[in-house]
Formats: structure tokens, C-alpha cells, sequence
């Protein structure tokens, strides 16, 4: 009977196995209990969006006189608003719509501002010269005036019938006009430092492409800011559809967001605090969420973090 000999060098070879950024990422953000509460309060909310109809304890359109500005009770848990509709159901349909408008939002502006923002900062010289002085021209025009004109010049194109569609598609635009710009110039200012460092310019000596190179050795170490910035931006693109809704270029009756209604509530915030307190609640839960999961997510992609 032999015994199996497990050499030094096996051992060494087996603790040389690398683990992947992604993999590494994960295991780091895991042991991270704010985040992944964080995580999980968002996953809840993006579960209650989704399944709207069959949470909703009623129509988010019935109405009722005799329930007029009704404060909380066992039958509305959050009251009734000024035409006695449930306002828990409609704080329910009303994440559908506010949590569609900022997460597409940011993936639209991550998409956009990150490609534009690479090739400026990758490229360089006259390239990143004309590409950044289209931003300046557009960060030279304050946001909200940005934001209204966009949404006033799609709105009258009437692309779509449905009035719900047109107002979520072009408030989603008129925000994204607005959020790629500042995610160019984070990832093309990320990508003049990271570019520099002695690992990249190994990479490049090495043969590797600068396709490659960028993909590889530069992007996965500008994960950090550009997800903070996401997390700063979702939040923030709930506050904007707000606004727009307030000064009435957002959603319509009978149709709801939680900007709409804290907007519809703070008229009378002194007599009915309730209208403005639930839907108020559900904005800062949700931005508290997020910016704790994109604190996590920044901590674990950073490599200066690996191996703690």
C-alpha cells in the first residue's frame, strides 16, 4: 500500500491559482452586512415594483368621496389622498414607475457617457480635444433647462399614443441628456490617470492591443467611481422626475411616481403630513440603499482591497 505524497510545489501551484476580479469582487462584498442589507431592502423594492398588481391592496385609480384625506387606519394602511384612492397602492405602482425612470436612466447614461468617455480619454489629442468640448458646450447649460427643453421637444413629437409610455420614455431621455455627460468626463479623467500606471504601460511593452489593454488592465480599475457616481445618480434621478412632475411635465393622473406624489402632498404637508411622509420615506429608503450598496461595491472593486 503506497501513500500519496503531496509535494511543496503542488501546494504552491494550487495557492498560485488566481481567482478572478469578479469572483474576488464578490467574496469582498459579501462580508460587507451593510451592503448586502442594502441589497437586499432594493431587491425588495424592485419585487414590490414588478408585482404592483397583485400587492396592491387596490385599484390605484378607484376613488372614493366618502374616504376624502383619510389618515392611516387598518383599511389604508398609508391614508387616502384628495379623491379617497389608497395610498398605499398607489406608493406601490408608484415604484414601478420611479424605479424604472432612474435605473434606466443610469444604465442609459452608463452606456453612453462610458463609451464616450473612454474613446476621449483613451484616444487622446485632437480626439479627446473635440469630444470634450461638446461636453463643456453641454455642462455650460444649467441641467434643468437642459432637462425641460429635452422633455418639451420630445413630448410634442407624439412618437408614441400612449401618454404613460410618452411620459416615462421622455422624461427618461430628458435625464439621461443630462447624466452621460458627467460619466464621460468621471471615466475620461479615470482613464488619463490609470493609463499612466506602470501595469498598462507593462501590458502595452507585452504586445497586448489597446483594445485589450483598456478592457483588461483599465476599466476593471475605474469600477469604483464610476458606481459611486451611479449610485449618486439613481437617487438623484428619482429627485429630477420630481421636479419635472411638479412643474407639470412629468406623468398624468391617474398615473403615479413617488415624485408625483410627494409633489401632490407638499401643498398640504401642515394639514396631511401622511401624503408626503410615505412616499417621502420610500425615496429616502431607496437613496440610502443605494448609496450604501455603491460605498460596498466601491470598497470591493478596489484593488488596494484584495486580500482583506
Amino acid at each position: 500500500m503506497s501513500d500519496t505524497v503531496i509535494s511543496p510545489s503542488d501546494t504552491i501551484q494550487e495557492n498560485r491559482t488566481p481567482n478572478s476580479l469578479w469572483a474576488d469582487s464578490w467574496k469582498r462584498l459579501k462580508k460587507n452586512r451593510g451592503s448586502m442589507v442594502s441589497a437586499a431592502i432594493i431587491l425588495v423594492v424592485v419585487l414590490i415594483a414588478l408585482l404592483a398588481p397583485v400587492l396592491a391592496p387596490y385599484d390605484f385609480r378607484a376613488q372614493n368621496i366618502d374616504l376624502v384625506l383619510e389618515g392611516p387606519s387598518g383599511a389604508h394602511w398609508f391614508g387616502t389622498d384628495e379623491l379617497g384612492r389608497d395610498l398605499l397602492s398607489r406608493t406601490i405602482y408608484g415604484a414601478r414607475v420611479s424605479m424604472a425612470i432612474a435605473i434606466l436612466t443610469a444604465i442609459i447614461s452608463l452606456i453612453i457617457g462610458g463609451v464616450y468617455g473612454a474613446i476621449s480619454g483613451w484616444v487622446g489629442g485632437w480626439v479627446d480635444n473635440v469630444l470634450m468640448r461638446f461636453v463643456d458646450i453641454l455642462m455650460g447649460v444649467p441641467q434643468l433647462v437642459l432637462m425641460i427643453l429635452v422633455k418639451v421637444v420630445f413630448d410634442t413629437m407624439d412618437i408614441f399614443e400612449n401618454e404613460e409610455l410618452r411620459a416615462l420614455t421622455s422624461t427618461t431621455l430628458a435625464l439621461s441628456v443630462v447624466g452621460w455627460v458627467t460619466l464621460a468626463r468621471l471615466v475620461r479623467g479615470q482613464i488619463l490617470q490609470v493609463k499612466q500606471m506602470l501595469y498598462v504601460e507593462a501590458a502595452r511593452a507585452l504586445g497586448a492591443k489597446p483594445f485589450s489593454a483598456l478592457v483588461k488592465h483599465v476599466l476593471p480599475n475605474i469600477l469604483g467611481p464610476v458606481i459611486v457616481m451611479l449610485t449618486f445618480q439613481i437617487p438623484s434621478n428619482i429627485l429630477f422626475e420630481s421636479f419635472l412632475s411638479f412643474i407639470g411635465l412629468g406623468l398624468r393622473p391617474p398615473y403615479s411616481s413617488w415624485g408625483v406624489l410627494a409633489s401632490n402632498g407638499f401643498d398640504v404637508i401642515d394639514s396631511y403630513p401622511h401624503l408626503v411622509f410615505f412616499p417621502g420615506l420610500a425615496i429616502f429608503v431607496s437613496m440610502l440603499a443605494f448609496n450604501l450598496l455603491g460605498d460596498g461595491m466601491r470598497d470591493a472593486f478596489d484593488p488596494k482591497m484584495k486580500g482583506r
